[in-house]
């Protein structure tokens, strides 16, 4: 039986981004158009570039990646799955010893009370707890619920 890969292996997988012309409409897609299919590492290296205490919806990552690469959309389903081998290969970092100065600051794009926050493996509270400790809000979030 193969050894399952770890999110670091996935982050590491050597894979080239691609731009694809849509045959029918997908997500907020127009058929005909160009969608760029990034990589792990263009979504890690995009998110080491966003400062200190800010914050970035996935709708402008993906715009960006877009206009960055030439391409009409940035797919949405790979974007998701690639920011969730983000996170979890950059905490997968930390608990091997790494500090948050030394790995990709992914809770800033990532909205914790989200679908992918809801499905990394360290839960919402790490999220919360790293966008507070940069956030100069006077209300800190909280996780759904409480």
């Amino acid at each position: 039986m193969a050894k399952k890969k770890s999110w670091l292996d996935k982050l590491n997988d050597k894979k080239d981004p691609k731009i694809k012309r849509t045959e029918y409409d997908f997500a907020d897609i127009p058929a005909g158009s160009n969608m760029f299919i990034a990589t792990p590492q263009l979504i890690d290296q995009y998110i080491r570039e966003i400062g200190f205490g800010k914050r970035i919806e996935i709708k402008n990552l993906r715009k960006d990646l877009a206009l960055e690469h030439n391409a009409d959309y940035t797919c949405p389903v790979t974007t998701g799955l690639f920011l969730r081998i983000v996170a979890e290969a950059n905490y997968e970092k930390l608990q091997q010893g790494k500090s948050l100065d030394e790995i990709t600051p992914f809770w800033r794009a990532i909205e914790p009370n989200s679908a992918l926050a809801k499905k990394l493996t360290f839960g919402q509270h790490f999220l919360i707890q790293q966008i507070n400790s940069e956030s100069e809000s006077i209300e800190p979030l909280a996780p759904a619920g409480v």
